[in-house]
Formats: C-alpha cells, sequence, structure tokens
C-alpha cells in the first residue's frame, strides 16, 4: 500500500528553536559543566516532545481506522461513510452506481439536502471530483455539495471547489470528523469491508486490479501487474 506523504516538508520551528537555545547556553556559559548539563537537558526535552508528538499521531491513526478504511475500495467506501453520517445525525441514501449523476451519497437533515461523492483513492483527487458533485448538485436539488477522501485534492481541485462552493473533505478532516464522534458510534472499517462486496478486488501490495487465476492448489486472485508485483488473495 502506498503511503501518503506529509503535505508539508517545513522542518518543526521548536526543534530549531530548542537547539539554537541549548547551543547558546553551552557557548556562553562561564561554567562548562553546567553548561554541557543545559545542552543535554534542552536536546532530551526536545526528543521527548516528538517521541510523545508522534506516539499521540499513532493513537489517533489507529483510533480513526484509517489503515484500514485505505484498504476499501471505492463502493465499501461509500458505505463507511453512510453509517458514519448516519451516526452523526444525516439521513442518507446511497445511489445507485450506474445513475448516481455524480453523486454517491444523498444526505438530508434539518431540512437541508447534501450531496456527497466519496473518494477512496491512492492519489490526489482531480477537478473531475468537484465537476461531477456540482452537476449532482443541480440535480438533486441541494443546499450543498461534499467530496470526501482519505487522500489529499489536487490544488486545481481546491480552487475550483472554492468558486463552485463545494465543501471539501481531505484525509486529515475525514480523520478529525471520526474521532469526534464517541467511541461506540465510530463505524467498525473492518466489518464494513467484510459486509460490503468490492465492486473490484484489489492487490493487498500496490492496490491494482486482480484477476481470477488457477494453480496447482486451485483458484486465487493474483495481481494484474504479475510478474512486476506477486500479490495474491484467496477466493
Amino acid at each position: 500500500m502506498k503511503k501518503y506523504k506529509k503535505r508539508s516538508q517545513h522542518k518543526d520551528p521548536l526543534s530549531f528553536l530548542s537547539v539554537l537555545i541549548a547551543l547558546l547556553v553551552f557557548f556562553y556559559s562561564s561554567s562548562i559543566p553546567l553548561a554541557i548539563f543545559v545542552f543535554f537537558g534542552i536536546v532530551g526535552m526536545t526528543l521527548a516532545f516528538h517521541f510523545f508528538r508522534r506516539k499521540q499521531k499513532e493513537d489517533r491513526l489507529k483510533r480513526s481506522d484509517i489503515k484500514e478504511i485505505d484498504h476499501m475500495d471505492g463502493v465499501q467506501f461509500e458505505y463507511y461513510l453512510a453509517a458514519l453520517f448516519k451516526h452523526i445525525g444525516y439521513k442518507v441514501k446511497t445511489t445507485k452506481a450506474s445513475f448516481d449523476y455524480g453523486a454517491d451519497l444523498v444526505m438530508d437533515k434539518d431540512g437541508e439536502r447534501i450531496v456527497v461523492q466519496a473518494k477512496r483513492h491512492l492519489k490526489k483527487v482531480g477537478i473531475s471530483a468537484v465537476q461531477e458533485i456540482s452537476a449532482a448538485k443541480t440535480h438533486y436539488k441541494a443546499n450543498d455539495a461534499w467530496v470526501v477522501t482519505n487522500s489529499f485534492f489536487t490544488n486545481p481541485a481546491i480552487e475550483l471547489a472554492k468558486s463552485n462552493g463545494v465543501k471539501m473533505i481531505d484525509r486529515k478532516e475525514l480523520i478529525d470528523l471520526i474521532l469526534r464522534m464517541s467511541p461506540g458510534a465510530i463505524p467498525n472499517a473492518a466489518a464494513v469491508k467484510m459486509q460490503v462486496t468490492p465492486k473490484t478486488i484489489h492487490c493487498p501490495l500496490c492496490d491494482a486490479k486482480m484477476i481470477e487465476r488457477e494453480g496447482k492448489n486451485g483458484k486465487f486472485y493474483g495481481c494484474s501487474r504479475y510478474p512486476a508485483c506477486r500479490g495474491t488473495k484467496n477466493i
């Protein structure tokens, strides 16, 4: 499974400031032992801070079940979002795949209608999602239009969404949305995957489409990128 890159590559200013203070104390202190103690004390506290912050981030990812969501296919992701928004209080309908007119979910709450396009992607979501959900907003006579993804959006998609009044919920915002719910109300991503038949079988190694094959031990699913990828799944 492809890993998602951080959106910002800027270095942490706190780390830079901590190291700078430690170096100033070390070079300008009249007491060498004290300077060494303070220097390593500041460096140690900085490392501890980063350790706990990384642990907190890992805990958030685990509680959100986002890694399980990453292994869903598009249909499973739609049903997961339907369950999620139902727990929030929306009345949710999934649309027929062949006649969805650009919307995967139609949600009603307090007299307002929202159309949602679900994008379970490995790469960034482009402008076509914004164009499709904008058309769906008119077709379903909705008040708002959302695009929800487990990934992120391209800059052109973000700009088009602004001019069309489309709400974009990316990976970070989806995680925040899930974690704002009470633990007992969060849909179980693994259970949704088990209950909803995927539209296509995806390779557990590279996420490419899988093909039914037959070997000496019987039938199985093999990656369509074989021999470049040797991912398999049992039937």
